[in-house]
């Protein structure tokens, strides 16, 4: 028998932790006296009400999450912070309508980076702080955030890390699940204090620099800029976001190991290293495509295009130069890029490069079964043997997710939109990208998707931060029968 009293109970720490989050921005709106001080104290008072209420309802219950439960837990919880998250935007009559309001705070949850703002400058203050606080938090997991603080959960929450995390990266690294996710978040914190240091060196004022930070380390993308990181033309700045940006779509687990192993931590991975040889390649072909037909100097070639490329693949969605205007080349690498996203474990989208690193050995070794039929090749990673079930369930995701996607853009062009906005639409948030192509392209935005194309990109996104699974399988009655 599944308990929702357990989901109920979690749910209402998220809200707490919301509620907490909240005062950053009622704080800066005070500071700059605007008027949404009353919507950011009405939305604190009634997330922070329901979730005491919530906490306190369910203090009896047992705490020892199944598996199932886990599925159910994860999923409320996710549901439940964009309805909350979208608040503040509802209150301070900045957004035109529930499912507008809906869509900024899903995309903020879920790390996408998608926007409904036509004019991202003309916003307060409170509420471009909430924004990018929403990405902070949504980066690292609202779960596993919550696991970090609720030592009641004990054995139990390890059930919630394997469904939050990556199939093949939820991994302990350390014997108990709350000692991980409190390492999780210790590293989370130090990259977040260490980039937004840079970005001060870098020139960058204050305020700007914080937006950022939580933006670039989470893999979010919400600028405080219309045209992005392209409006402070700081290369310097650049440079920093680019590092951080990679190491935010680094497994977490590496930076730890990296801390006790030095940089063979890295090195010896061979998931980072498809990342980085992805990045690389990449790189190379836009350059030289942007470098022939779009721009006279190879430095500023290479300077737009590593940014680009960086940003797209490790699904943070930042923008130096508006690609919608590139050369088709280069606007198909970067779609391609939107499908691989970063690594497992990560704050990353997509399908992840530890799965397309698998599918690729999976069929080297088909191949090579044809030529060698009576030949025994495991396929291996990290110099370890991946079982069946793991490769069945990396090819059977890969699957989902494609068929997510056709499914996806099909019912955009049902609803009129043309194939390149709803190809790159679905992919962008499906992926957890954010800016796409044609009527959402980098400079334009989501604003005017018609509402009915909203509604199913608001489900990409969640289906994408939930890696598809975590929802998928509630549809099915064998779930709910045991």
């Amino acid at each position: 028998m599944i308990r929702l009293a357990v989901a109920m109970r979690i749910a209402g720490m998220i809200n707490i932790i919301l509620a907490v989050a909240m005062i950053l921005p009622l704080f800066v709106a005070l500071i700059y006296r605007e008027a949404d001080i009353q919507p950011f104290l009405i939305s604190l008072l009634i997330t922070g009400g329901s979730g005491v209420v919530l906490f306190l309802a369910t203090s009896r219950v047992n705490m020892d999450v199944s598996h199932r439960e886990g599925f159910i837990v994860v999923a409320i919880s996710w549901i439940n912070a964009v309805f909350f998250s979208s608040m503040p935007y509802l209150l301070s009559g900045v957004v035109p309508s529930v499912v507008d309001a809906l869509f900024e705070a899903t995309s903020g949850i879920t790390t996408t980076g998608a926007t409904i703002f036509k004019d991202i400058e003309a916003l307060p203050y409170g509420l471009l702080v909430w924004r990018s606080v929403t990405h902070w938090l949504g980066g690292m997991g609202i779960v596993v955030l919550s696991v970090a603080v609720m030592p009641f959960l004990g054995v139990g929450g390890m059930q919630l890390y394997k469904a939050e995390a990556s199939s093949i990266s939820g991994e302990k690294f350390v014997p108990r699940i709350q000692e991980m996710a409190k390492i999780l978040v210790m590293v989370y914190l130090f990259l977040s204090f260490f980039m937004m240091t840079m970005l001060l060196i870098s020139g960058m004022p204050l305020f700007d620099a914080f937006i950022h930070t939580v933006g670039g380390i989470s893999t979010g993308g919400f600028s405080i800029k219309n045209a992005s990181l392209g409006a402070y033309n700081n290369i310097n700045a650049e440079w920093v976001i680019i590092i951080f940006m990679i190491l935010g779509a680094t497994n977490f687990a590496l930076h730890y190991d990296f801390y006790r192993m030095g940089v063979k931590a890295y090195v010896k991975n061979e998931e980072f290293r498809f990342y980085i040889f992805i990045i690389v390649v990449a790189t190379v072909f836009v350059t030289l495509n942007l470098w022939v037909e779009y721009y006279d100097s190879l430095a500023q070639a290479f300077r737009y295009a590593f940014f680009q490329v960086v940003s797209i693949t490790t699904t943070t969605g930042y923008t130096t130069a508006d690609f919608s205007l590139w050369p088709f080349f280069s606007q198909l690498a970067l779609l391609v890029l939107m499908f691989i996203g970063g690594s497992a474990g990560s704050t990353t989208g997509a399908i992840k490069c530890v799965r397309v690193l698998v599918l690729l050995k999976l069929l080297y070794r088909e191949v090579y079964r044809l030529i060698h039929p009576h030949a025994v090749t495991p396929v291996k990673l990290n110099g370890k043997v991946i079982p069946p079930e793991i490769l069945r369930s990396v090819a059977g995701f890969t699957f989902l997710f494609f068929m997510v996607f056709v499914l996806s853009a099909g019912l955009l062009t049902i609803l009129g939109l043309d194939l390149v906005t709803s190809i790159s639409t679905s992919a962008a948030t499906l992926g957890n990208v954010g800016p796409a192509l044609g009527m959402a392209g980098p400079v334009v935005g989501y604003a005017e998707m018609p509402e009915l194309a909203k509604w199913i990109l608001i489900l990409n996104m969640i289906l994408g931060r939930l890696e598809i699974y975590t929802l998928v399988i509630l549809l099915f009655p064998a779930f709910w029968r045991g």
